[in-house]
């Protein structure tokens, strides 16, 4: 195996489209990153193909915070070392909802449960009426496309050169980012088709390229848009930029990991 990269951060957010959190370690499975994207908003307004209400139609949610409220139960399941000493391969159980219960503090201060109803009338703030809101809990990941999302540091640098601003890499959502062994911008790219090894024993098979929505044009700590984001992208880079991967073998990673291709 060829070491590539190492992890330089690992995120994940518990609430789709809303802010994310960074971890020193998580744990992928097969639905995903654990804990990540467990609850998300259904629009009656959205199409049925993508039924979510994202920072796309509503940027403050950029703004709202998630927490799991019982922290240390919400980074791997519970039986994750007993699975893992009676034979490999075997799929530990996911957590209890009561052990995965989210508060998020609003753009004001305030803390709410996020079954909260008053949390759904402030996210359809500006809405209008035709946004009507329910609360999905998921046990797998409500991600759009792929499980893991993989964005290097490098590609970071390289937009912010070609933009002419100072980009956050938080604005691209990934689950890892990466600190490529060489290469620069975009070179990530190269591992569509194969599979990377990230720590002892995950293994993520790279599946395509990351095409990128208005959600990379906002700001992470101030939801402003920056259209100059996604129309450099759409100009220089076929409007893609990322990685995204399916989890062919379950196993936690940690920060500083090393990434290396299996083939």
């Amino acid at each position: 195996m060829k070491t590539v990269a190492r992890v330089e951060s690992l995120w994940r957010y518990p609430v789709k489209s809303m802010r994310g959190e960074e971890l020193q370690e998580a744990f992928a499975g097969f639905a995903g990153i654990y804990g990540d994207r467990l609850y998300a908003f259904r629009s009656s307004a959205a199409p049925k193909g993508f039924p979510w209400l994202t920072g796309r139609e509503q940027q403050q949610m950029l703004l709202y915070r998630p927490h799991y409220r019982h922290p240390e139960r919400s980074l791997r399941p519970d039986n994750l070392a007993d699975a893992e000493a009676l034979g490999s391969g075997l799929t530990p159980v996911y957590g209890d909802p009561a052990d995965l219960m989210v508060d998020v503090h609003t753009p004001s201060g305030e803390r709410l449960a996020i079954d909260d109803p008053r949390l759904i009338h402030l996210l359809r703030d500006g809405l209008g009426d035709r946004h009507e809101l329910t609360l999905l809990r998921s046990h797998r990941s409500m991600t759009d496309c792929r499980p893991i999302s993989i964005f290097s540091i490098q590609t970071v640098r390289q937009l912010s050169e070609e933009v002419g601003i100072n980009l956050d890499k938080r604005r691209f959502r990934a689950s890892i980012y990466a600190e490529l062994e060489s290469g620069g911008g975009f070179a990530e790219d190269e591992f569509v088709g194969r599979t990377l090894r990230i720590g002892p024993k995950a293994l993520i098979a790279v599946v395509n390229r990351d095409a990128r929505c208005k959600m990379i044009t906002l700001d992470p700590d101030t939801a402003q848009a920056s259209p100059e984001v996604m129309s450099r992208l759409a100009r220089a880079h076929e409007g893609k930029a990322g990685i995204y991967g399916v989890v062919l073998a379950e196993g936690t990673i940690r920060r500083g990991d090393e990434i290396s291709l299996v083939d």
